[in-house]
């Protein structure tokens, strides 16, 4: 389309629009009239919805969690994990996986050599059961966490826990590389044939933390 044509269509478009009464404003009290406001209520929405989309959820203390990222790894065979550089050293100290850290030589096929992955998230959406990482330097660039079959992500609660979207969406900085994740990665064929791991890892084990800070 060229410049001039473009013009004379914007300018039939804000003549036919002069003069119209403004939209009126949209109420969004409804958004979250779902969501209950009891921090504990919320993270059992958390935990029924997660496993609902099939994730594998735990719930656990900070003393406890380096022992249980240990056993989740094992559990899974997971000898080699991917490690974002931002990751707290700690989360990691009673496994005896081969850490690899993120960093330019972790190409996608070194990062499809590797067994799993452990990250943090950045908000974790009751109502919907959805985990949002935003790519900071506790989660890593995105395909950190789509190529490896196994995801660990923890969630710190209550302070990484809201209740709906509308509640995340302004803790969110659009400028950032945002990825929304409800369970395993999965598809479904004309048959309805459910298969999973075909966009991002297989499996995903979820662990909230809880007190003990």
């Amino acid at each position: 389309m060229s410049q001039n044509s473009r013009e004379r269509i914007l300018t039939r478009i804000r003549s036919a629009a002069a003069g119209a009464p403004e939209a009126p404003e949209v109420p969004r009290a409804y958004l979250s009239r779902h969501a209950p406001d009891d921090p504990d209520a919320v993270l059992d929405l958390l935990h029924e919805n997660l496993a609902d989309y099939r994730a594998h959820v735990h719930r656990t203390d900070e003393a406890r969690l380096p022992g249980l990222v240990a056993r989740l790894l094992a559990g899974r065979g997971a000898r080699s994990v991917a490690v974002p550089p931002g990751l707290p050293g700690g989360w990691l100290a009673e496994t005896d996986a081969e850490r690899r850290v993120d960093g330019p030589g972790l190409t996608a096929a070194a990062l499809d050599a590797t067994d799993a992955v452990v990250t943090g998230c950045a908000l974790a959406i009751a109502e919907t059961g959805t985990i949002v990482l935003d790519s900071d330097p506790g989660q890593g660039r995105r395909a950190l966490t789509l190529v490896p079959d196994l995801h660990i992500c923890i969630v710190r609660a209550p302070e990484q826990v809201v209740a709906s979207v509308p509640e995340a969406l302004p803790r969110l900085d659009p400028r950032r590389a945002l990825t929304w994740i409800s369970g395993p990665s999965a598809t479904s064929d004309i048959e309805l044939d459910r298969v999973e791991g075909v966009h991002g890892p297989r499996r995903l084990e979820v662990v909230i933390v809880t007190g003990n800070r």
